[in-house]
């Protein structure tokens, strides 16, 4: 009897291509049934045990007590230039900000850097990602992947952080973002995983060629983030800079599993 394969629930952001390159379009391809949502969403379906593994915010595998899978994800080592914060008011004087509702370890990452940097915590409304929308409805706004992508910040008439930049100056740390995680890991995982990986970090300009059209980024910019901006190993220093983030966030969310 053959065995079923894996429901693997993966990120639609371009971050995340090179990570299922092998799985979409290698040899891993008809080793999973992969799908694709927003980052909460893969980690709802992990809860709801509609997906066996799914690339899942870092944040969700702390609270959910998930297994992940070691050597791959979504990191950076300074500015990502997907992950921004906007303000319509001093970084100090902001009371609530809207959150893109695809988020979840960037929002924890939004809350601990305007605690530790400005010595606030506003109230979160989420909201979908369109930048004046929230911005009216909030003093400050978080837009994460694409949507954020899709933003040339410089013509924005309103302050921005970005969040990987600023906790590289807090912490002098990596920002791990999300990692291949699930309640088990099938045999296999970490060989299934990392294959991709290397298939899709083998075949970035083909990559870079196929995804700028299609998601209304600039061919530039998908370059430099998938080569510059964006980590997809996960090494030590990115391990550290994970253990550091979770013990921040234990601070303001107690009962989150370190």
């Amino acid at each position: 009897m053959e065995l079923a394969k894996p429901r693997v629930a993966a990120v639609r952001y371009l971050n995340t291509v090179p990570l299922v390159w092998g799985m979409m379009r290698g040899p891993q391809r008809d080793l999973v049934d992969l799908t694709f949502c927003l980052p909460s969403e893969c980690a709802d379906r992990i809860r709801a045990g509609a997906a066996d593994i799914g690339l899942v915010p870092v944040i969700e595998i702390a609270r959910q007590k998930l297994l992940a899978v070691p050597e791959t994800g979504i990191a950076c080592d300074g500015a990502v230039r997907s992950i921004l914060l906007f303000a319509k008011v001093p970084w100090g004087e902001i009371r609530r900000v809207a959150v893109d509702n695809g988020s979840r370890t960037s929002v924890m990452l939004a809350r601990i850097l305007l605690r530790e940097r400005y010595g606030v915590e506003p109230e979160l409304i989420v909201m979908k990602p369109q930048l004046a929308p929230m911005l009216e409805a909030a003093d400050a706004a978080l837009l994460i992947g694409d949507p954020a992508l899709q933003l040339q910040p410089s013509q924005i008439a309103f302050e921005h952080l970005d969040l990987g930049a600023a906790w590289k100056e807090l912490t002098g740390l990596p920002m791990v973002f999300a990692v291949w995680a699930g309640p088990v890991l099938p045999p296999g995982a970490t060989e299934l995983f990392r294959g991709s990986w290397e298939y899709g970090g083998e075949r970035l300009p083909e990559i870079i060629d196929h995804q700028a059209d299609r998601r209304g980024i600039a061919r530039g910019l998908v370059r430099d983030y998938l080569t510059h901006h964006i980590r997809f190993s996960i090494g030590a220093r990115e391990r550290a800079g994970l253990e550091a983030y979770l013990a921040l966030a234990a601070t303001l969310e107690p009962g989150i599993a370190l």
